[in-house]
Formats: structure tokens, sequence, C-alpha cells
């Protein structure tokens, strides 16, 4: 791939002329005021009344934001009343409009023992859900330790990001347990058993509220430039942001004309045909003579075509040598989502992983929805061995396709199987790699391989494979199986 790698680069400065400043999924202005909105009923019974501060946070906001809220204590140890709390939370408040949430706190390393619960108010019907479960589990989505974006010293703890649709209110609470809890809730009676203490909370909660914008129109004065590598933001600068855009398309260069919103998929032959001339004098020649296994490329919607704001992340792209392994993932957030909203669910991941817990880009190499449409995720080209940040001690040569939604207890769709299938086909056989076959990694450090481990493990692995971890969930580990037979399969072997 190391043509490939090249091939790109000297496109980059002209595309930045070429494509226009800002893409097409942000908005222009603030968020109108909807007349059902206006119009919104009378608080239930027992909602608090609101306050000036509650009506400014209820004001329309900027597209694309994120509201950092400071968690307050909800309970205390009588007997010991300066410890710090057990529980924390917000009681329910109006606020500006966002539609994803996640709670953040200072240390990356600290981890959250306890249960995190939600409830939102549907903007323009003034309806409160019921209580939500944020899953607390997330620090085995990471980069990997001593990589510089692990040591950027911006890095926060986060649980996983929650989708909840459009809303304008919240009601949040945060509280400890110790690991025994949860068993012990269904089994003894009172005085049987001695529970160990609740751990105490992270310090630092802050609440994540995230407004992804709109679908159409230009940028708002919400964006900024992009992070340069280790450093501050800066002001926001247009010519700096339009370079940011053509860079991320640029790399792509060799499979869509810039500023595609979508890369197109192929056909067998058309990606056998791109397979030689991504690889340039790259490949020996009994390699050039034998049949390609590479599967049919998919189409594939491209950063600007789901609308990322490439002021967020962090300037220029990060690579590892090649891509040996698949790890499949959820995204944990839930699957209360319309294929249509996904554009904005995948505007608010990327926000939260960067603005909310410091990351420099989202994490994910690719993501697909449950109608199996593929995005692109991390930036720096789809066909190239992009460095993420996905599955803690195994991010290098390998990449991670998360599947948006949870799937503990639910089935993922058919489509959303094959779709991991049709990816992971074209891209391992772009590095000439089986999908049936195994693979060897070296870990960096995961709670599961010690790091400097020499692992064996699937080519297509779910991510509870690398590291001690729900993920990709029960439902959805039961169907790697299946994705690497046809993955196989559509590589002709």
């Amino acid at each position: 791939m190391r043509g490939f790698l090249a091939s790109s680069i000297g496109v980059t400065c002209a595309a930045a002329l070429a494509l226009p400043l800002t893409p097409p999924a942000l908005a222009a202005t603030a968020r109108p005021v909807p007349a059902a909105e206006a119009a919104r009923p009378a608080p239930r019974a027992g909602t608090p009344a609101t306050t000036p501060s509650d009506r400014r946070a209820a004001e329309p906001s900027a597209a694309g934001s994120t509201q950092s809220l400071p968690l307050e204590p909800l309970t205390r140890d009588r007997a010991t009343p300066s410890a710090p709390a057990t529980e924390q939370g917000l009681p329910r408040r109006a606020v500006r409009h966002f539609s994803l949430v996640g709670v953040v706190w200072d240390d990356p390393d600290a981890e959250l023992h306890g249960r995190v619960q939600v409830r939102t108010r549907t903007a323009g019907t003034g309806t409160w859900s019921g209580w939500q479960d944020v899953e607390t589990h997330n620090a085995d989505h990471a980069a990997d330790l001593g990589t510089p974006e692990r040591a950027s010293g911006r890095l926060r703890g986060a649980t996983a990001p929650l989708w909840v649709g459009d809303s304008d209110g919240v009601e949040l609470r945060v509280r400890s347990e110790s690991d025994d809890s949860a068993a012990d809730a269904t089994g003894h009676a009172s005085g049987t058993r001695n529970l160990p203490a609740a751990p105490p909370l992270p310090s630092g909660l802050r609440l994540e509220l995230v407004d992804p914008g709109e679908d159409d129109g230009a940028s708002s004065g919400d964006e900024e430039e992009p992070r340069a590598a280790g450093g501050a933001n800066a002001e926001t600068s247009a010519l700096t942001e339009a370079s940011a855009a053509a860079e991320a398309s640029a790399v792509n260069a060799d499979l869509a004309p810039l500023g595609a919103t979508e890369i197109a998929a192929l056909n067998r032959t058309e990606s056998e045909q791109e397979y030689l001339a991504l690889n340039p004098g790259a490949l020996p020649e009994r390699q050039l003579q034998a049949k390609p296994y590479v599967g049919p490329r998919p189409g594939i919607v491209t950063r600007r075509g789901w609308g990322a704001n490439e002021g967020l992340r962090e300037s220029g792209f990060r690579y590892t040598k090649k891509v040996k392994a698949a790890f499949v993932h959820h995204t944990a957030s839930g699957n209360n989502y319309r294929c249509s909203q996904v554009p904005s669910l995948i505007r608010s991941i990327y926000r939260y992983h960067v603005k909310s817990m410091g990351w420099r880009d989202i994490g994910y190499n690719f993501l697909i929805d449950k109608c199996g449409k593929i995005y692109e995720g991390r930036a720096g080209g789809v066909a190239k061995p992009v460095l993420g940040a996905h599955t803690l001690g195994f991010n290098s040569n390998s990449m991670g396709i998360a599947v948006l939604g949870s799937y503990g207890a639910t089935k993922p769709s058919k489509s959303a199987v094959k779709a991991v299938a049709r990816l992971t086909a074209w891209k391992l056989g772009l590095y000439r790699v089986n999908p049936k076959g195994k693979t060897t990694l070296k870990s960096a450090g995961s709670n599961l391989h010690r790091k400097g481990k020499k692992v064996r493990l699937n080519v297509i692995s779910g991510h509870r494979d690398g590291f001690k971890t729900e993920c990709p969930g029960r439902k959805l580990y039961g169907k790697l199986g299946s994705a690497r037979s046809k993955a196989a399969h559509y590589q002709g072997r």
C-alpha cells in the first residue's frame, strides 16, 4: 500500500481551493424555535419551575455544540458528611437542544463503578422518557498506551454515549455501587451478607449534552480550527478549515472525486483492477500473477457525506503498517434511532469522542447502521491503514468497525451483518488477508493480554477477544462466524 499512501499527498493543496468550505450536513444558523416548541405544554406535576438560568439554557443553540454541566451531590452519608457523595446528578431542568448524552470525568484511567441513568424530555412534545441506563464500561475503547494520542493530556474518562433524539430537558443520577451489589440484588436476605462499601465516584463528573447540528446548510459559528498535534485550538480560520476538509477528501482521491459524499460500490472485476492500481510497484511478480482475493468494494459514505466538521479533529493523519485484523464493536448508544438520523448520530459520536473525551478524531475506522449502510470513520483514507482508537491494546495493524446500536440483548439486523462481511472482504482483501483465517498481533497492553504478548486471533474478531469487555454484545458477537464465512465467499475463496 506504500504507493497508495503517497499518491494523494500532491493533490491536497489544489483540493483546498476546489472544495467548498462547508460540508452539506452542517447548519448555517442557530436552530429556530419550532411552533410546537413555542406552544409546549406546561410542565407535569412535580417538575420544578423554570428559573432564569433554565430559560437561558433553553434558548435555541447554535448547530453543532456541546453543553458540559458539572454534577451535584444528591446524597451524603449523614454520619460522615465530609465524605465524597456516593450519588451525584442533576435535578430535572430545561436545557438547549441536544440529541446524545454521556458522562465524563477527569482521570481517563479511573473507572466508574456504579450506575448512570438519565431521563430526557422530547423537544416539541414535552414528554419525559423513563429512566435509561448509560453504559459505564467504556475505557476499553481507547488509544493504545504509549501513543501520542494517549499521552496528549486532553483525555478524560467517559461512559459510552447514548442517543436520545432531539431533546430539551434532562435529569441525571449517578450512583456508586460495589461490584457485588448487582449480583446481590437478586439474592440475599438482609443481614446475611456484608457487602463492601461502595467505591468513591471519579472526580470531576460532568454531563455532556451533544447537539449534532442540522442536516443541511453551511457551518455555524461554533466550528473550530483543526487542532495542531499536541496543541490547543486557535481562533477559527476559514482557510484552515477548508484545507482540513480538502485534506480529508484528498486521501480518498484514488477512489472518488474530490468532495464526494459517497464512494461508489464496485463489482468484483473492478475491485481487482483497483487492487492492482493501488499497489503500483509494491507487489512481487508472483502476487501480480496470482488471483487477488478482493471482495467487491461496497459503497461507503464519506466524512463529507455525514457532515464531519473537520475543524474539530486534530490536523494530519496517523497510520499503522498494515491491516491484519478487523475488530467488530457496538457503540452501546442504544437502538432507538432511524437510519435517516445516522449522519446526526455519527456527528454526535464524533463530537463526543473529540470534544468530551479528548481524542484526536472519532475512534472507529468505519461505522455501520442497522440498515446496512457503511460510513467512513477516522480520517486518513478508507483504503489505508489508519490508526484508530477502538480496541485498547490492539489498534496497531488492525481496523475497528462499529455497528451503531446496543447488541447485548438485541439481535443485529441481517443487513448490518452483511455489511460487516462486505466491508471486511474488500478492506482485508486489499492487504491479502483471508477473513476466515487466523492472525497474530502483538499486544500493547490490555486487561486480557499483557504488553508485548503475541496473541493468536481470528482475522475478524470481536472487541472482547482483545479486551475483557461485553463489546460487541453477545448477540452481535454470535454473528461473527457468519460474517467470516460471508466475507470469504465475497473474496471468492
